[in-house]
């Protein structure tokens, strides 16, 4: 499930990022997306890949990683996100929920971190 007025655009040096046509509700469910499950093995090898940017560390002990489809993988980070990922281990998903309430036209970002406000700096920035 896609809302039906996210689209994928460019999002200047980031690439390309997911926006919204319409002004959103925080707390809005806005996709939920299957994810494709693969062994802590085969991060070893995706991590020397292009792909080690696009999978998600996953399962309770973070053991695994996954690839999500869907919009998921275009989601841009912010360390001031204004949506979070929600994962369902159990039914290999991955739900994306607005923090605050987004305007059309705003470019929706997650934090890579894993938690919305984490203004860590993460593996692609420099201190």
């Amino acid at each position: 499930m896609i809302l039906p007025f996210l689209y994928i655009s460019d999002a200047g040096a980031s690439g390309r990022g997911v926006f919204s046509s319409e002004d959103i509700d925080a707390g809005t469910l806005i996709e939920v997306s299957p994810v494709i499950v693969m062994s802590g093995d085969d991060r070893k090898h995706l991590d020397r890949t292009l792909l080690h940017d696009y999978i998600f560390e996953w399962g309770h002990d973070q053991q695994e990683c996954c690839m999500a489809l869907g919009y998921v993988p275009l989601y841009n980070h912010s360390a001031a996100s204004n949506c979070e990922y929600e994962m369902d281990f159990d039914h290999a998903l991955i739900g994306i929920r607005t923090v605050r309430a987004i305007k059309a036209g705003e470019e929706l970002c997650i934090n890579y971190n894993g938690d919305w406000d984490d203004a860590k700096p993460v593996w692609f920035q420099t201190a």
